[in-house]
Order: structure tokens, then C-alpha cells, then sequence
């Protein structure tokens, strides 16, 4: 995420009917319908795609500092755990208060777009309590460390380092940790910063800065690179229904882009920066070989960083249902179009609600939707007047 000057200072239901009305009603003695032998219940049906259109209130679960991620363990208790820039995690219990989880604001770097980035649970949580939390330290460098959890409080003493990362500027430090479908650990790393990508890092193959990581939690260091060519990742998610990829790359000066890859397109992808800039091109002196372009780009004029969301798959959510979810940090403007990864999205319109300092999207186990707010708030996205 390109933090302006203000980011310092801002910290179906059916209803059935009886046909016939006028029939007489059978008696009591009168056999039941026939029904086929094997018959099967037919499939719930696919809730349709939204318009994007309205429906949408924003409920608020906390007020926070400088909140940056809110996430969920795939089983658990129903409680959220928030990410503080500042170094802490927050646990909070369906109906309570909240308790700090996990309390790093001592290791962690705050300035420009450092901090306590997010948090990944593994996907036997509930078993192993193994948990992955992304930050750069106090010398601005990026540290992936596995720890362990017990009850609810993190165990300092369980750190294990699993990855670092020199960053040569304090921005584009990308830094979200994720489990993909594969179930494996994902990490987004910028470019390294500074603008223009001034040491060529995104289409280099031997950096791993303005990459798609995949994170060997084995400890071994053996990362492999996924995808290139991004210049800031700031949110990247999957589409929980088609396992599709899709990611909120920050831009230079000119163009924010969204990509949306099918999954089975994922791994060996490159997003064509610093080659280019959206579609536009950027360093003439670069090449990006059967780079993919982006599904949506905006200019200044829509904002000036884009913060990537989530494919709907909350059905309570009937104008989202299906539809990429999106905003932009300075324009706070909530927005969506229909999740059509490697086609270029065709009807993007804002939903209705803003949120000022729009910092990140979260998605809980049921798949509901969270946004966060720089300024504090974390917000779950409900129906309205539901």
C-alpha cells in the first residue's frame, strides 16, 4: 500500500405453495404421493450474481489501533483476531472484549508501510496451534515467524523464523500471509520500494521481492516463487468457492490495477511490472514475457491505492454475491464487479458505503466480510437493514 502524508498521521428462502385450491383435500385414509425409488434431493442452487448495487450496511465489531488485517481460524469459537499496525494482535470474542493475543510492538518497525502486517492460521489450528505472522522488524527488513498458540495467548518462546528479507526502502513491503487452496503458506512481497522499481527486482527471477512466495513452513528456506512481475501486493485473496487468484497491486503515478487469475493459471504467472504499469508501458528498457494484463485498472481520478478485497461467497449478501470486492485507501469508496478472472471487468460501480482510510479486507470461516479503517473501525459487511 502507497501510504500518502495522512497514512502517518491516521494511525433463498422458498415458500411453497398448494396447488389446485379449489381441489378437494385428500382424506385421511388416502395414500401418500408416489415417489421414485433412488430418488435425490436436487442441489441447492448458486445463489446468482449480484448487481453490486446497494443492500450493504457496515456494521462496526471494535474501534482498534491502526487496524491492518482481521481474520479468523478455519475452526475456532467464533472469535476475530485483529492486526495493529503498532505490533499487537487482538483477540475478540463473539459478544466480548477484546485481549491481546499476541504482543510484538517491541520488534516491530511502525514508519511509511511498516508494522505488524497480518496473521495466518494454520489449517489444523484447532489441533496444532500454529499460527504465521508476517511484520517488518526494527530495522524495516521482512520476517515471516511461525509461533504457537496456547488457549488465548500466543507463547512468545515458540518463535520460529521461516523466512527474512532485506527491503532496501520502507515501502512496498507488501506482506500478507495467507493458506491458499492448496494449503499451503502464501506470502505477497513488494518490489522493495522507492518508485519505479529502481533495481529491476519484479521481473527478476533470483529476487523475491515483487513476488507471490510460497513459504516452506518446513523451516528449510526453500521458497518458491509463484508469480512475478507486482509492484506492491498489498491484498491478494482466493476465491473460497474456485480457488481463483486475485490481487490488488498497487500502482506508480498513473493506473491501479486489479488481476484475477483462474486457478489453474496461477503458478508461473507474471503481472508485467515494472515492464508495465496496468496496460500502459512503463520501463522501456524491460520485458514481461506473456505477462497477463490486469482485469481492471482506474486513474487518479477513482484514488491513489487501490486495497485489494475478496470474491463475495457470503449469501446473505445477495447485490455482492459473486463479485469481487474492492476500495481505495484515499477514496474509501467500497466497490465491485462481477469475479471473472482473465476478462476484463465490465460493470465496476461503488456499492454505497465508505470507509475513511480504507487499510484492508478480512473473510471470517463462514466467509463473511470484513473492512478495516486506519483510522480504527472494523467493520463487518451485513445486510442492510438485516
Amino acid at each position: 500500500m502507497r501510504t500518502p502524508a495522512t497514512l502517518a498521521l491516521l494511525a433463498v428462502a422458498f415458500s411453497l405453495a398448494a396447488c389446485g385450491g379449489e381441489d378437494e383435500p385428500p382424506t385421511a385414509d388416502a395414500p401418500p404421493p408416489a415417489t421414485t425409488a433412488g430418488a435425490q434431493k436436487p442441489e441447492p442452487r448458486e445463489p446468482k450474481t449480484g448487481d453490486g448495487d446497494g443492500g450493504v450496511e457496515l456494521t462496526e465489531i471494535g474501534s482498534f489501533e491502526q487496524p491492518l488485517h482481521v481474520t479468523q481460524p478455519p475452526a475456532g469459537d467464533g472469535a476475530l483476531y485483529v492486526v495493529e499496525k503498532t505490533g499487537t494482535v487482538l483477540r475478540v470474542p463473539a459478544g466480548g472484549e477484546p485481549e491481546v493475543f499476541l504482543d510484538l510492538s517491541g520488534e516491530v518497525s511502525t514508519g511509511s508501510e511498516q508494522g505488524l502486517l497480518s496473521i495466518a492460521f494454520a489449517p489444523d489450528y484447532d489441533e496444532s496451534g500454529l499460527l504465521y505472522v508476517s511484520f517488518t522488524n526494527t530495522a524495516g527488513d521482512s520476517r515471516v515467524i511461525e509461533y504457537r498458540a496456547g488457549g488465548n495467548r500466543v507463547d512468545p518462546a515458540s518463535a520460529r523464523e521461516l523466512l527474512a528479507h532485506d527491503q532496501p526502502f520502507a515501502n512496498h513491503n507488501g506482506g500478507l500471509v495467507l493458506f491458499g487452496p492448496s494449503g499451503r503458506l502464501l506470502l505477497g512481497l513488494g518490489d522493495g520500494g522507492s518508485g519505479g522499481d529502481p533495481s529491476r527486482n519484479a521481473q527478476d527471477p533470483s529476487s523475491l521481492l515483487g513476488k507471490l512466495i510460497e513459504v516452506d513452513t518446513s523451516g528449510g528456506g526453500e521458497h518458491r516463487i509463484i508469480a512475478i512481475g507486482l509492484r506492491n501486493p498489498w491484498r491478494f485473496s482466493f476465491d473460497r468457492e474456485t480457488g481463483d487468484l486475485w490481487i490488488g497491486d498497487v500502482g506508480q503515478n498513473e493506473f491501479e490495477e486489479i488481476d484475477g487469475v483462474p486457478a489453474d493459471e496461477i503458478r508461473g504467472a507474471n503481472f508485467g511490472w515494472s515492464a508495465f504499469e496496468g496496460e500502459a508501458r512503463f520501463n522501456a528498457d524491460q520485458e514481461a514475457p506473456g505477462h497477463l494484463p490486469p482485469v481492471h485498472t482506474y486513474g487518479r481520478e477513482g484514488g491513489c491505492s487501490v486495497t485489494g478485497g475478496y470474491v463475495v461467497r457470503d449469501a446473505r449478501l445477495e447485490s455482492l454475491y459473486g463479485r469481487y470486492l474492492y476500495g481505495d485507501f484515499c477514496e474509501g469508496q467500497l466497490r465491485s464487479f462481477s469475479a471473472r478472472p482473465g476478462r476484463k471487468a465490465g460493470d465496476d460501480r461503488a456499492l454505497g458505503p465508505q470507509v475513511p482510510g480504507l487499510s484492508s479486507f478480512g473473510e471470517d470461516s463462514r466467509g463473511r466480510v470484513y473492512a478495516t479503517s486506519l483510522e480504527g473501525a472494523v467493520y463487518r459487511l451485513d445486510p442492510a437493514g438485516g
